[in-house]
């Protein structure tokens, strides 16, 4: 008998322990890993939701290409926004997410100074003595860098501009050099002129959406988020009405 009472007592125990580990795991806040163009609307985002639910999350922002290294190196994100839809495909496709990704938003290229050096004619406007310095984001890692890229060879001017491109790893990078005046001109997201956060005077031009690539943003629930209940309600979130306002507020399309 004493036996029985000393092996209930121990698995008591070992049952009660793998209960706080999982309430602790999860009492941690909800891990969402997010795309760079994402880091002025994430705290937006993350404040509604909170006030909706009740619900924390932890936002962890860098290059769409960077967490998806990291996701497959064993990070513990529990819900991707990545800034294209190939990332999230390729996750599902690699059994790295539970649900097929959906496109939340749709990205808007803007190029933009620091300087009013005029817009009306910015492919020969890049050509110029004036324009030393071009960023853009390492179109390897970043989708706004890719559709830049797209953007430039399409008007035959990529190989002209080669010489004054300044990269960087993240489109967050990007609006650094711009509004610090690193260079005279970038390439970015339109989100960076609407963020009330940006207090730099700022000269953009939208480019036309039919002279790149779409730029679908899409969310997946990954392996890791997959029996929390929370990332299911975030990603839920994220495609609801409200959501998507404050989206489109930031210079996003939704359609």
């Amino acid at each position: 008998m004493k036996l029985n009472i000393f092996y209930f007592k121990r698995t008591g125990i070992l049952l009660f322990t793998c209960m706080l580990f999982s309430v602790s795991s999860y009492a941690q806040g909800l891990k969402v890993a997010a795309a760079a163009n994402l880091q002025s609307i994430i705290e937006v985002l993350q404040k509604d939701f909170k006030q909706r639910t009740g619900i924390e999350i932890e936002p962890i922002v860098g290059s769409s290409g960077k967490l998806v290294a990291q996701i497959k190196n064993g990070a513990p994100f529990d819900v991707f926004l990545s800034a294209d839809m190939s990332f999230p495909q390729e996750l599902y496709k690699e059994g790295f997410s539970a649900k097929v990704p959906v496109v939340y938003a749709y990205g808007s290229l803007i190029i933009c100074s620091s300087q009013n050096i005029g817009f009306q004619n910015w492919e020969r406007m890049l050509l110029t003595p004036r324009i030393k310095k071009i960023a853009i984001a390492n179109p390897a890692v970043a989708p706004y860098g890719l559709a830049a890229e797209e953007l430039l060879k399409k008007n035959g001017i990529l190989e002209n501009v080669k010489s004054k491109m300044v990269y960087g790893e993240s489109i967050s990078q990007i609006n650094t050099y711009i509004t610090t005046g690193v260079v005279e001109v970038g390439f970015t997201t339109q989100a960076l002129v609407k963020d009330p956060a940006n207090k730099t005077p700022l000269f953009w031009k939208v480019i036309n959406p039919k002279s790149y690539t779409p730029i679908q943003q899409g969310i997946v629930i990954l392996k890791h988020g997959e029996k929390n209940p929370d990332a299911e309600k975030f990603y839920q979130y994220i495609l609801s009405a409200p959501a998507k306002r404050i989206f489109e507020k930031y210079g996003y399309r939704i359609q």
